[in-house]
């Protein structure tokens, strides 16, 4: 046990991170590669015995945030080699994967959670089933956002009996391969409605076009933009569709945690991505867009309470208002 909690702090850590590779939130697997058993107790403690074997197995899982995903799988973990025959372990894991995202196609990755083992001692006809503790560390690289493969370390806590059929340490490690799935679909870009046809000689008419603006809400440390952000945005990107002299006016904001120089920066980023969404999605030319971080200079809420900065952490987005003649 003291190996698993060892284990704990690097988990902890890397669950900070709030950005994925992919935004694709199922994805399932296969790995192979080598087992090591250690700390042999029990009815297998002084056997001679060949502790290195293979393993392999599939998994599946699921990313509830970016940086967060709950897998499980099966993993053949090998057998330990005495005496003409074997002690052979199995083993279903369920696991929280918590990822950190070091670039756009390389993540690093710890698990942490609990394995139901099947254990057979072949030498002595015996068998047993349980519970243990289970963690890894890992590296991702992403070919696409479809494809990935993995390099990861796992270790088994205490599987099998202290008496009968023994209990060992095993260790896991090897390669992998995962398929990535499930994004939603990008909205459609919304056709501008053709103009009506001008009779001739018409009496000009002056047409005041109202000013369109949102609001958008952003996550705690994160410039990612919500599928709610995203349904905001259509009106006021529709209004640059039907308008092409019409500019778009986007700005960052920031909470005060962390430090200002740092805010700053989250909140020119979290305004590019608002910017970078609206000119890629719906073809607005990036010299009609002006983009601005305000930082946590300009809050409309106390940063006092968590609502207060729920508030504060958001890019707001304008169209002004014109005249056109018909």
């Amino acid at each position: 046990m003291t190996k698993l909690l060892k284990v704990l702090p690097l988990a902890l850590l890397v669950s900070g991170a709030v950005q994925a590779a992919t935004d694709n939130p199922w994805y399932v697997g296969a790995r192979v590669g080598g087992t090591s058993f250690s700390s042999l107790d029990g009815v297998i403690e002084n056997v001679d015995a060949e502790k290195d074997d293979w393993g392999g197995g599939a998994f599946i899982g699921y990313n509830f945030t970016p940086w967060f995903a709950l897998e499980g799988g099966y993993t053949y973990l090998g057998q330990l080699d005495f005496a003409n025959d074997g002690y052979e372990v199995q083993a279903l894991d369920l696991v929280g994967k918590f990822t950190y995202e070091v670039s756009k196609e390389f993540d690093i990755y710890a698990k942490l959670g609990a394995a139901g083992f099947d254990v057979d001692n072949g030498v002595i006809n015996e068998d047993d089933t349980g519970v243990s503790g289970t963690a890894g560390v890992g590296l991702e690289y992403y070919f696409s956002n479809n494809l990935s493969a993995r390099l990861e370390y796992q270790y088994y806590n205490q599987v099998g009996d202290t008496q009968i059929p023994g209990e060992t340490d095993v260790h896991f490690y090897g390669v992998g391969l995962v398929y990535h799935w499930g994004a939603p679909a990008p909205l459609p870009v919304v056709e501008p409605k053709p103009e009506p046809v001008v009779e001739p000689e018409p009496v000009p008419q002056i047409v005041k076009v109202p000013s369109v603006g949102a609001i958008l809400p952003f996550a705690f440390d994160s410039d990612a933009l919500s599928q709610a952000d995203i349904e905001m945005l259509q009106p006021v990107a529709q209004q640059l569709v039907n308008y092409p002299q019409t500019s778009l006016y986007v700005v960052g904001h920031s909470d005060s945690r962390g430090r200002e120089a740092y805010n700053q920066k989250l909140s020119e980023e979290r305004a590019q991505a608002v910017a970078g969404y609206v000119s890629n999605q719906f073809g607005i030319d990036k010299s009609r867009i002006v983009v601005q971080g305000k930082g946590e200079l300009e809050p409309v809420a106390p940063n006092d309470t968590e609502e207060g900065r729920a508030k504060n952490r958001r890019v707001e987005v304008f169209v002004p208002g014109f005249e056109v003649e018909q």
